[in-house]
């Protein structure tokens, strides 16, 4: 159906009328108040006018029917259309602790670092979340909202890839990253809590301890999915020749499960980028909440076709009066 945005703007349409039946100007006048159009007031400048051919006075009404009627907006309004509300809420917490830069992941063949193989596959995972709110807390020494919670994966995912190691320290506050998301989702009444905690390391830094934090997330129903980044085995040079060392002795695997499964969550070991993929098998699996169901129409803006076809008939208004007076002129 058709409808109009500024509907009032109609009762411009009698103006024109008004103009016409004002005084007209006396002759003994040296100068008049408002000066009116020649041709809304009767007086004979166009021959057409003289012959008494009323086509200009038609066209000038109907160009200002026309743009009355564009001024108003007028506008298609479609069909109803479903808008999706079902998703998840999901905080991700990244670890930018020094260790992050151990170079022991593989990731399309190469050896990177732990925060790029991050960056790569949770930038993945970040642009597949369509109709999910994300969340992103970079941690070390102390725990800060990088983005809070939005529909925009696209600054979500731009704001980790600027992440760098150092930003805020070189410790690990794991129990600080988790308050805070527990203080970010508070406002939230009814969703489905869920913080990805990624990190390398153990609790070396921060206020809270991570005992305190998991009473705060059970007490507020958020659910943990905890990710323990970083290699087994990893080859390392010395003077001595080559050796095996493993580069995550200080993963505390048996925090990360705590939390886990304290929350309702689970607890993966990513090794590789392959690891990685667990994350998102266990997300499709996640019950989004059901919300109230919203609907849209989508408008089309009509406006430009009565606005072009007022403009053509002022061009063709403007040619007949050029012919009539040149043909005045000739004869």
């Amino acid at each position: 159906m058709i409808s109009l945005a500024w509907p009032w703007l109609l009762l411009l349409l009698p103006l024109p009328l008004l103009v016409y039946w004002l005084p007209k100007k006396s002759q003994n006048r040296v100068s008049a108040a408002l000066i009116v159009p020649e041709i809304l007031s009767g007086s004979t400048v166009s021959t057409a006018a003289q012959d008494n051919n009323k086509s200009p006075l038609i066209m000038l009404s109907l160009c200002w029917l026309l743009s009355v009627v564009a001024l108003s907006q007028p506008q298609w309004l479609g069909d109803a259309i479903d808008i999706p509300t079902e998703g998840r809420e999901m905080m991700i917490a990244v670890d930018l602790s020094g260790s992050m830069q151990i170079e022991d992941m593989s990731l399309r063949g190469s050896t990177v670092n732990r925060l790029n193989m991050l960056k790569a596959v949770l930038g993945d995972f970040i642009e597949r979340r369509v109709g999910d709110r994300l969340g992103l807390i970079l941690f070390a020494d102390d725990a800060y909202m990088q983005t809070p919670m939005t529909f925009d994966r696209k600054t979500v995912k731009q704001m980790l890839d600027e992440s760098v190691l150092g930003l805020v320290g070189r410790k690990t506050a794991i129990g600080d990253a988790i308050a805070l998301a527990v203080k970010r989702f508070d406002a939230k009444q009814k969703s489905n809590k869920v913080l990805l905690l990624l990190t390398d390391g153990q609790n070396t830094a921060g206020r809270i301890s991570p005992e305190q934090a998991l009473e705060l997330a059970i007490a507020k129903n958020i659910t943990i999915y905890s990710i323990g980044i970083g290699a087994d085995v990893m080859l390392q040079q010395s003077l001595f020749g080559t050796r095996r060392i493993n580069p995550s002795s200080e993963l505390d695997e048996q925090t990360l499960t705590k939390l886990a499964k304290q929350t309702g969550g689970k607890y993966f070991r990513a090794k590789d980028s392959q690891g990685m993929e667990q994350i998102y098998q266990l997300l499709d699996e996640l019950e989004p909440v059901e919300q109230d169901q919203q609907q849209m129409r989508p408008l089309t803006a009509l406006f430009y076709w009565p606005l072009s076809l007022a403009l053509l008939l002022s061009f063709f208004y403007l040619l007949i009066i050029n012919f009539s007076s040149f043909s005045r002129k000739t004869t």
